[in-house]
């Protein structure tokens, strides 16, 4: 799919409701125009999102990193390590630098990752141990491979998304076999998942293959993982559910929200895949939490971002990232 093309006096309109220019724009308006940037897959692109990195939000502002990661520019790389630096900034949103580096791949980050290993935050420490590991993949025979194919391949990515580990080998792209959906291959998965002695990119690998084979069990399979006592760990899977849409993982989102001592990360990853699922039942949880007064700010900010996916996925609109339509209403309303 080729890049969206925009022009000058709408990308200023974008920049505008990302930013917030006019103090007016609601927050998921902003992630609109954020997501609508994302598809322009440009410099100018990444010149906006960087600018976003002096919100207060730290919801915003660990998007605004997983957005320059998606894009896949080594123009974004000054901005990611500034932000990756800055011990300051809420882990959260420095880990998805980090993450953000590892989803470019190029192997000029991998100093600075190492140093950052070092952190004394877990989910940054962690997140550039699995950061080093992806980059390695990509420019190991099977990565190479894989990105060959993606490119040579008729056959259509089951999510386009480039994700912090890539699944295990055969599931690596398009619809799994019969061989991946056994009870025994799930069930081998979820141990390899499970194993806490193993190194967490191995581990993510097989998340990441549950998501692809995406059957009740291996829904199951992944739920199990909530148990674990990395919050990293457990935001993943929240974000693995929000791609998979379904429903079979409602009841587990709904417990992580709920659970008021679970990491703000994993509570507001769950908040945003019960948006994208957006089946009836998840509405009253989502509404609740983002007014409720002992939530944590960044839980109530993702219900709200939430609620407008709720919204988008049971209307008629074509696309979530309609950055050009809310975005630029948003700004004319407050201007």
């Amino acid at each position: 799919m080729s890049p969206l093309s925009v022009s000058p006096a709408e990308l200023q309109s974008l920049e505008a409701a990302l930013l917030n220019t006019s103090g007016t724009v609601p927050l998921h308006s902003r992630f609109r125009a954020l997501f609508t940037l994302k598809a322009l897959k440009n410099e100018a692109a990444i010149r906006i999102i960087s600018k976003g990195f002096q919100d207060d939000s730290a919801l915003l502002k660990h998007e605004l990193a997983y957005c320059l990661g998606q894009i896949k520019d080594v123009a974004a790389l000054p901005t990611l390590e500034a932000v990756l630096a800055n011990e300051h900034e809420d882990p959260m949103v420095r880990h998805e630098a980090a993450e953000a580096m590892g989803a470019i791949a190029a192997e000029k980050s991998l100093p600075m990752l190492r140093k950052y290993c070092e952190d004394s935050d877990r989910a940054v420490r962690e997140t550039c141990e699995i950061a080093l590991a992806r980059i390695e993949w990509a420019h190991s025979e099977e990565g190479k491979n894989a990105s060959t194919s993606a490119v040579s391949s008729e056959e259509p990515q089951m999510y386009t998304s480039i994700d912090p580990a890539p699944p295990t080998s055969g599931l690596l792209r398009g619809k799994p076999r019969p061989g991946d959906l056994t009870e025994q291959n799930i069930a081998d998965l979820r141990t390899t998942l499970l194993d806490t002695h193993l190194p967490l990119f191995q581990r993510y690998r097989a998340m990441f293959a549950l998501r692809n084979i995406g059957t009740p069990a291996a829904v199951d399979a992944l739920a199990a993982g909530f148990i674990d006592d990395s919050a990293l760990f457990k935001h993943e899977i929240a974000f693995v559910f929000g791609q998979l849409l379904s429903p079979h993982s409602v009841p587990a989102l709904i417990k992580v929200l709920q659970d008021a001592h679970e990491s703000d990360m994993v509570r507001h990853e769950a908040a945003e895949a019960l948006g994208g699922i957006a089946t009836p039942e998840v509405l009253p949880y989502l509404k609740e939490y983002m007014t409720r007064p002992d939530a944590p700010l960044v839980v109530r900010q993702s219900c709200e971002v939430a609620l407008d996916m709720y919204e988008y996925e049971n209307s008629d609109q074509f696309q979530y990232a309609d950055g050009l339509g809310s975005g630029a209403a948003a700004v004319s309303v407050g201007a």
